[in-house]
């Protein structure tokens, strides 16, 4: 009992808690549309078939909406503060969420068109939280072990992943794939979130950075003794105002970030390629379209979703292995061999998915391949779960100095929004003409991402601020951003040196490191 006070009262964990429940907020929009895409009564309010090109559409709109709102969040995080920007985000998506509700309740004729309004505006309001909340979070948590942090904050993805595909299954077994309320009752069930949140919000403090970099130096004090106690809030302040007086000489812009002669273009292109390369690993298909891919193993509707909810639950206890790892062995080979392991569990479910659709030809019963085709997907959504969920997200929270780590968020989502955009809409076009070779390209984009991080992406953990940026400056003296040529390839692992070396830069206290 008196644990659960103590986390109650301290802000650091409710800070922590803030960010995961609000991580999880997006987690369960994709669940969300796994079972709304095949619901009869959905599809005829809409007007369309399930193979209709405008499921898909439907659906990536969001990530065109998570796009824009991304920048603008980041701006208003900037102009107003980090917490107005949030309470705005929350706003918007639970409007946005009550538009896809009332989409065609009572009435047929807009349906469609009341849907990609609530699709997009929720797009903007998620996308907002997406990229304020770990700006947020990391301006209020002095912890170290960022890696594990977050990887554990992703956790909480996973289970609005499982939250919302298991409202959806059990009001669908209830309730019949032809009742509306199937349908609409996962939508309204997210309304959870943003209200929580909202209510939440109110016992947060707002950033002691924003506070310095606005010259609001007394509410600064009043925000960091809130977070760290009376005894530490003074020495804190002047870290943040040292900080701010050397920041201040030295501003990033935009054009600084996204054009090939800005100064931290490199840092840039390792943002968007890591949010490419997470999209091309097909898992938005996946989170989305579980239960179309479980059919094309050979299953019947109800087992592919009953299947669907076992790939996700299996998803979440897997993920624990990401935060108990990704310190010691690093972002970089988790990726790695994340993405080659998911390339050969594709190249598998290319010869399995051949297999089922033609076992009557071949006199193969249906289990024979069904069942090791399953596995191999449990497997493959384990290693992306360990792989690549979190890490593209952590890696520019350590390679850009604060006075572009906004910047860097906005760009990081916007580019998530845009890939995802293509990958979800794209991936429904590709299982009514490719049907199971349709794994077979995942398994070629997985080989290209896992080749491209190899390649291009620095290990960044057991490193601080300093020493990540000293191999963009390594990598333009040397005119080569291969990591195997830069600092005699120093960058392919963490580091290696006496004990207690290298770890500093993950254990030093966030708020320091920005400020040095």
């Amino acid at each position: 009992m008196d644990y659960i006070k103590n986390v109650i009262n301290d802000k650091k964990s409710e800070v922590v808690l803030f960010s995961s429940t609000a991580i999880a907020l997006y987690g369960y929009d994709q669940g969300m549309m796994s079972l709304i895409n095949t619901n009869y009564n959905y599809l005829h309010t809409m007007g369309i078939k399930e193979e209709d090109p405008l499921v898909g559409i439907i659906v990536s709109v969001y990530y065109l909406g998570c796009a824009v709102g991304a920048v603008l969040a980041s701006y208003l995080g900037d102009v107003r503060g980090r917490k107005p920007s949030i309470f705005a985000c929350l706003a918007v998506t639970s409007l946005g969420n009550l538009f896809m509700f009332v989409a065609g309740l009572g009435f047929s004729r807009g349906a469609m068109s009341l849907m990609f309004i609530g699709r997009i505006i929720m797009g903007l309001g998620v996308g907002g939280i997406d990229a304020v909340i770990p700006t947020y979070s990391s301006e209020l948590n002095e912890e170290g072990g960022r890696g594990k942090a977050l990887a554990q904050e992703f956790q909480s993805n996973i289970f609005g992943l499982n939250m919302a595909f298991a409202i959806n299954l059990l009001v669908t077994k209830a309730l019949g794939k032809s009742n509306q309320w199937a349908w609409r009752i996962p939508i309204i069930a997210m309304q959870v979130y943003p209200v929580l949140l909202l209510s939440f919000i109110y016992r947060l403090p707002e950033s002691p950075r924003w506070f310095i970099f606005n010259d609001r130096e007394d509410d600064a004090h009043t925000a960091l003794k809130e977070i760290y106690g009376e005894d530490e809030a003074g020495g804190k302040l002047e870290d943040l105002k040292k900080a701010h007086d050397e920041e201040s000489a030295h501003s990033i812009g935009y054009s600084d970030m996204i054009f090939p002669s800005g100064e931290q273009f490199h840092e840039t292109m390792i943002t968007v390629m890591g949010q490419v390369n997470q999209a091309l690993t097909g898992y938005g298909a996946v989170s989305v379209y579980g239960p179309q891919i479980f059919e094309l193993l050979g299953f019947d509707v109800a087992s592919a979703e009953y299947l669907t909810q076992g790939n996700y639950i299996s998803y979440f206890f897997l993920m624990t292995f990401a935060w108990l790892y990704i310190e010691h062995v690093g972002r970089r080979f988790l990726m790695v061999t994340g993405a080659f392991g998911i390339a050969v569990c594709f190249g598998i479910l290319t010869i399995l998915g051949g297999l089922a659709s033609n076992s009557s030809k071949f006199g193969i019963p249906n289990l024979a391949v069904s069942i090791p085709g399953s596995i191999t997907l449990y497997v493959a959504t384990g290693l992306f779960g360990i792989g690549w969920l979190s890490e593209v997200w952590l890696i520019p929270t350590e390679i850009f100095p604060s006075t572009s780590r906004a910047q860097g968020a906005a760009i990081s989502v916007v580019i998530w929004g845009f890939a995802n955009f293509a990958v979800t809409l794209l991936t429904p076009i590709g299982f009514n003409n490719l049907k199971y070779w349709l794994f077979l390209v995942f398994a070629a984009t997985n080989l290209f991402a896992g080749w491209w991080t190899w390649a291009y992406s620095p290990e960044t953990g057991g490193r601080s601020l300093e020493q990540n940026q000293a191999f963009f400056t390594d990598s333009k003296e040397n005119n080569t951003w291969l990591v195997t040529r830069v600092n005699k390839g120093e960058y392919r692992h963490m580091p290696r040196g006496k004990e207690g070396d290298g770890v500093d830069g993950e254990r030093r206290p966030l708020l320091a490191a920005d400020g040095a």
